[in-house]
C-alpha cells in the first residue's frame, strides 16, 4: 500500500485527474472512506482525466451512473445497498467486465461480488482540506498504475 498526503482539495483533484488519464477499459477502482472524505470529489476529478465533460454527481439513489468520455465511466455508489444480493437487480457484472472503467464508492459493502483484480483507494479525512490517500493494488498491472501515478 502506498499513501500520499493531499494538503488541498486541488491536490486531491490533481491525483484524480492524473489517475483518470492512466486508466483503460475494464479497470475497476474501489473507493473507501468515511462520509465527507472526498470520494465523490476524487471521482469528479477522475472523470476529467477520462475527458468527460458532464458534471459527475453521486449516484446514491440510482446506484450507478454512466458517463461518456475517452472511455465510458460507470460510477457506482453502493452506500444504500443493505445486502449484496441487491446488486443482482443491476447488471453489475456487465459493468465490471465491460468496455469502460468502474469507480465504486463504498466498495467494501459489496466485497463478495467485486472482481478479483481492482485498484483500492482509501481516502482519509485529516483536516478541512487535507486528506491521506492510500492506493493498494491486487495485481502487477495496478501496481504499475500506482507507480506511474505517484511519479
Amino acid at each position: 500500500m502506498k499513501c500520499v498526503k493531499a494538503l488541498t482539495e486541488k491536490e486531491t483533484e490533481a491525483l484524480g485527474i492524473k489517475l483518470g488519464s492512466l486508466m483503460g477499459p475494464g479497470d475497476v477502482l474501489c473507493l473507501i472512506g468515511d462520509l465527507g472524505a472526498g470520494k465523490t470529489t476524487f471521482t469528479k476529478a477522475f472523470a476529467i482525466g477520462l475527458d468527460i465533460m458532464e458534471d459527475v454527481t453521486s449516484p446514491t439513489f440510482t446506484i450507478v451512473q454512466e458517463y461518456e468520455g475517452r472511455i465510458p465511466l460507470y460510477h457506482f455508489d453502493v452506500y444504500r445497498v443493505s445486502h449484496v444480493r441487491e446488486m443482482e437487480d443491476i447488471p453489475y457484472e456487465e459493468y465490471f467486465y465491460g468496455d469502460g472503467v468502474c469507480v465504486i464508492e463504498w466498495a467494501h459493502l459489496i466485497e463478495e461480488v467485486l472482481p478479483k483484480d481492482y485498484l483500492k483507494i482509501e481516502i482519509k479525512y485529516i483536516g478541512p482540506q487535507e486528506r491521506e490517500i492510500c492506493f493498494q493494488a491486487t495485481n502487477a498491472y495496478y501496481e504499475k498504475q500506482i507507480e506511474e501515478l505517484l511519479q
